[in-house]
C-alpha cells in the first residue's frame, strides 16, 4: 500500500474547478451519518432515472430481457431500485475512499474467508474474481480489513478522477493495476499476491465467447481462464451483497474453482457466469445494469438496446 502524497499541481487550471467543487461536497457528505448518505444517495438515483433517458433506456431494457417473467409494473419497480441502488453506490465509493476504519469495519460480515486463506497458503496466487455491483469499491476495502489483496480497475476519462481513484485505491489495497496491464497481473499473481478481477462487462469481440448469463447468450471475456493459465493462480468467487437497511455488508467467498481453466473457455465462462447469476438473482437491482451488458450480440441477432 502506497504512502505517498496526492499531487494538486497538475489539477488547479479552471477546467478542472467544477470536478473539484463536486469531490469536496462528496468529501464532506461522508461526514453525514451513514443513513441520511444512504437516504441522499437513493434520492440521487432516482433523481437519475427521472433526468437521464438514455441511462434508462439501458437499465430497462436490460431488466426486461433479463427478467422476461417480471410483469411490466415488476420490472419498473426493479428499474427504479436500481437506480437507487446505483445512486447509494456513489456514497458507498466515497466511504470507500474516505471512511475511517473504525468506523466501516462494523459493517461487514464475511462468509468463506477461509477458501481465501487456504487459497494464498499454497504459494500460487489467487484471483479473487467478482463481478460489478454497485457496492463493489466499498465491498472491496471491507474485505481488505481482513484480507490485503491488489486490485484492477478500468482507466477513468475525467484525469482528475482517475488520479484520486489511482491514489485512493493505492493507499487502501496493495496496488491497483490498469486491467488491461496484463503483464504487471501476471508478475503479481506469480508473486502470490491475490489480485481482485471482474470479467463481467462487455468489450466487444475481442477475446470473447457467447456464455449464457441470465439465460441470456453473452459477449464474456475468457481473460480469466487465460489469466490462470499464464501465471498458475487459482481463482476463488468473490461477491458482496448490501443489507435492506443499507448497514451490513455480506461478503460471500466461494471455494476455489476446481480444474479451471478446464482448457473449454466456453464451459470456463458458463460457469463463472453461472455464479455472478445467482448473486445477481439475490439482488437484482444492486447489479451494475446501468452499463449495456448485452450490447454485443452473436450474428443475425439483433440490437437490444435500439429504441422501436
Amino acid at each position: 500500500m502506497t504512502k505517498t502524497k496526492f499531487n494538486f499541481k497538475p489539477f488547479l487550471a479552471p477546467k478542472y474547478w467544477p470536478s473539484w467543487i463536486g469531490i469536496f461536497i462528496l468529501r464532506a457528505l461522508t461526514l453525514l451519518p451513514y443513513r441520511l448518505q444512504m437516504y441522499i444517495g437513493k434520492a440521487l438515483g432516482l433523481l437519475s432515472y427521472a433526468l437521464i433517458p438514455k441511462r434508462r433506456h439501458i437499465v430497462e431494457t436490460n431488466i426486461r430481457v433479463a427478467f422476461p417473467q417480471l410483469s411490466k409494473e415488476e420490472q419498473k419497480h426493479l428499474v427504479k431500485k436500481t437506480f437507487a441502488s446505483t445512486g447509494i453506490g456513489i456514497f458507498e465509493t466515497a466511504m470507500a475512499w474516505w471512511g475511517s476504519k473504525r468506523r466501516l469495519q462494523k459493517m461487514v460480515s464475511i462468509k468463506g474467508i477461509e477458501h481465501l486463506q487456504n487459497a494464498l497458503a499454497t504459494g500460487k496466487g489467487v484471483i479473487l474474481l467478482s463481478a460489478h455491483f454497485s457496492s463493489l469499491e466499498l465491498s472491496g476495502r471491507l474485505l481488505s480489513f481482513t484480507q490485503p489483496f491488489q486490485v484492477t480497475y478500468k482507466r477513468a476519462h475525467n484525469p482528475l478522477m482517475e488520479a484520486i481513484l489511482s491514489y485512493s485505491r493505492k493507499k487502501h489495497f496493495i496496488d491497483a493495476i490498469n486491467t488491461y496491464d496484463t503483464r504487471e497481473m501476471i508478475t503479481a499473481l506469480k508473486s502470490n499476491v491475490a489480485t481482485w478481477y471482474a470479467m463481467d462487462q462487455d468489450f466487444g469481440p475481442r477475446l470473447h465467447v457467447f456464455a449464457p448469463f441470465m439465460g441470456i447468450p453473452t459477449c464474456t471475456l475468457v481473460t480469466t481462464s487465460r489469466l490462470a493459465k499464464m501465471s498458475g493462480a487459482i481463482v476463488v468467487p468473490y461477491f458482496p451483497k448490501r443489507s435492506d437497511d443499507c448497514c451490513k455488508y455480506e461478503l460471500t467467498i466461494h471455494p476455489a474453482l476446481e480444474n479451471f481453466p478446464s482448457g473449454d473457455d466456453l464451459d470456463d465462462a458458463t460457469r463463472i457466469n453461472d455464479l455472478i447469476t445467482q448473486h445477481v438473482k439475490e439482488a437484482p437491482d444492486q447489479y451494475l445494469w446501468v452499463h449495456r451488458r448485452f450490447k454485443t450480440r452473436p450474428p443475425g441477432e439483433p440490437d437490444f438496446y435500439t429504441k422501436l
